[in-house]
C-alpha cells in the first residue's frame, strides 16, 4: 500500500510508553518504537533477543548496574512490526515502582521520549501499516463494551469499510480514465469515440452502492454511543427507582419526594449484548422554581431526542396503564409504564394478557414485571441493530465522506448527456478525492489530531 504522506522527523523520534493496564498488575508491558529502539534493550538487558523471539532477561539500571526486575524481552525490526519501524517490548512485574525505574531508565537514554496519546497507532498510520478507518477500528475495539461493539469494531479493524473504499476509488479511477482518454485522445483514430458512455454506467452501479450502505448508516453510528432510552412521566412515578432496577445499582437518588431529579441521569449497561444508554429524567410538571422549570426542560429535550422513551406514571390506584395513562407526546417511539404495582389496591386488572406490545404495569420496587420490560427492551435493541451486523458505516465521518462522495457522482452523471467531458473527469476526481480522504490515501492532517486523540497512552 502506497502512502502520499511522508515522515516527518517528529515521527522518528524514538518513544516508549506502557501498553498495559493500570498498575498494580501480574505484568506490565512496556512498548518502545523508533530509530533507537535497539538501543534500549542493550543498555537496559545487554543483548538483543532473536526477532519475535522471547527471551529471559535481567533488567538493569544502565546508571549503576542494578536489577530492577527479572522480565521477558521481545525483538521486532522494522518494517516487519506493528508500527513498520523497529520496536521492542518488556514484559516485566506489574509494580508501580517497577515501572517507574524502567521509565527513569528510558528516559535518561538520549533521544527517548515517553510517547503521547495515540502515537504508536499513528506511527502505524503513517508507515501504511493500517489505514485510517482501521485505526478508528482499533480504537473503537478498545472502548467496545458489548460483543455486538466489538464485533462492529473488529470488523472495520480488518478493513471492511476501507477496503470496500479503496475498490470503490479504484473503479472512479477506471472511469475517470476512460473520460480523460476521451478528452486528450478525441482526434486519435484508434481511440474509440464512445467512452463516456462506459465510464457513467460504472458510475451509475456504483452511485447505487454507495446509496445501499448509506441507507444502513443510521444505526450502524449508534451502536458506538449505545440505544438511547429516557425513562419520564410526572414527579414521584418511581422513574428513578426503574432506572436503579434496571441497571442494577444505585445510579439515581430514590426519595418519596417529588422533584428529587433535576437534572439527567445517564447510566450505560449492556441490555442483551447492546449497549443502551438509560436516562432518568425530572419529573415533567409546572416547575415552581427556576432551577427545577431548567431540569424539565432539559428532561424534555433529552427525552424527544432519544431513542425510545418509558412514560412511567403512578399505577397504584388506576385503572390498566393502556386507558388511563396520560399519554405523553414524543417524537420518539413511546412504551406506558404504569408502576407501583405493589400498592395498587386493585391488582386484578394487571396482568401480560391485557397489555398491549408496546404496555407494561410493574413494581420497579419489587421487581414485579421486570422480566417482560426488559425481554421487550431486549427485543428492541436487537431489531433496531439488526441492520449494524451488515453495515459498514460507523462514524459520522465515514457517512459524510460517502455522501460527499455520491453527491460528487451525482453531478457526473447529471453532466452525462452535456458533451462536457472536463466537467464530468472534474466531479470524478472529486469523488476519488473524497474516498482518498476516507480512507487517508489523501491528506488529512486536519482530522488526524483529532482521531488519535481517543486513544490510550501507549496504543
Amino acid at each position: 500500500m502506497t502512502w502520499i504522506r511522508p515522515l516527518t522527523s517528529e515521527v522518528r523520534q524514538t518513544i516508549f510508553a506502557l501498553s498495559s493496564g493500570r498498575p498494580p498488575a501480574a505484568i506490565a508491558v512496556v512498548r518502545v518504537c523508533g530509530p533507537q529502539a535497539r538501543l534500549a534493550l542493550e543498555k537496559l538487558i545487554g543483548r538483543v533477543p532473536k526477532p519475535r523471539q522471547a527471551a529471559f532477561a535481567r533488567v538493569r539500571d544502565p546508571d549503576n548496574g542494578e536489577v530492577i526486575d527479572e522480565a521477558l524481552a521481545l525483538w521486532f525490526p522494522g518494517p516487519h512490526s506493528e508500527t513498520g519501524e523497529d520496536m521492542a517490548e518488556l514484559q516485566v512485574h506489574g509494580g508501580p515502582a517497577v515501572i517507574a525505574t524502567v521509565f527513569a531508565a528510558l528516559g535518561a537514554i538520549p533521544g527517548f521520549r515517553p510517547a503521547e496519546a495515540g502515537e504508536f497507532t499513528r506511527r502505524a498510520f503513517d508507515n501504511g501499516k493500517l489505514d485510517l478507518t482501521e485505526a478508528e477500528g482499533l480504537a473503537d475495539l478498545i472502548a467496545a463494551e458489548t460483543p455486538a461493539q466489538r464485533r462492529a469494531a473488529f470488523r472495520q479493524l480488518k478493513g471492511q469499510i476501507g477496503d470496500r473504499a479503496e475498490a470503490w476509488r479504484s473503479r472512479i479511477i477506471e472511469a475517470l480514465a476512460l473520460v480523460e482518454a476521451r478528452i486528450d485522445f478525441s482526434d486519435e483514430a484508434d481511440v474509440p469515440e464512445n467512452l463516456v458512455a462506459p465510464a457513467l454506467l460504472t458510475v451509475q452501479h456504483l452511485r447505487a452502492e454507495i446509496a445501499a450502505v448509506l441507507a444502513d448508516s443510521g444505526h450502524a453510528e449508534r451502536l458506538r454511543d449505545g440505544l438511547v432510552v429516557a425513562i419520564a412521566g410526572p414527579p414521584n412515578a418511581g422513574k428513578s427507582t426503574l432506572l436503579n432496577r434496571l441497571a442494577k445499582r444505585e445510579a439515581a437518588i430514590v426519595s418519596p419526594f417529588p422533584g428529587t431529579t433535576r437534572d439527567v441521569i445517564e447510566v450505560h449497561f449492556n441490555l442483551g449484548d447492546y449497549p443502551v444508554t438509560l436516562l432518568d429524567t425530572a419529573g415533567m410538571h409546572e416547575g415552581s422554581g427556576p432551577v427545577e422549570q431548567e431540569g424539565i426542560r432539559r428532561a424534555k429535550a433529552r427525552a424527544e431526542a432519544a431513542d425510545l422513551v418509558l412514560w412511567v406514571t403512578d399505577g397504584s390506584a388506576i385503572g390498566p396503564a393502556v386507558d388511563n395513562i396520560d399519554k405523553k407526546s414524543f417524537i420518539s417511539k413511546t412504551w406506558m409504564v404504569a408502576n407501583k404495582l405493589d400498592l395498587a389496591v386493585d391488582k386484578l386488572w394487571i396482568s401480560n394478557e391485557s397489555q398491549s406490545a408496546d404496555s407494561f404495569t410493574i413494581s420497579a420496587l419489587t421487581g414485579a414485571g421486570l422480566d417482560r420490560l426488559v425481554a421487550a427492551l431486549s427485543a428492541y435493541a436487537a431489531d433496531y441493530f439488526a441492520v449494524t451486523e451488515s453495515s459498514i458505516v460507523t462514524r459520522a465521518r465515514h457517512r459524510h465522506a460517502l455522501e460527499d462522495t455520491a453527491a460528487a457522482l451525482d453531478r457526473a452523471l447529471a453532466l452525462g448527456a452535456s458533451g462536457r467531458e472536463e466537467l464530468i473527469a472534474e466531479e470524478l476526481r472529486a469523488a476519488a478525492n473524497t474516498l482518498g480522504r476516507l480512507t487517508g490515501r489523501i491528506d488529512v492532517e486536519d482530522i488526524l489530531d483529532v482521531i488519535f486523540r481517543e486513544f490510550c497512552i501507549g496504543k
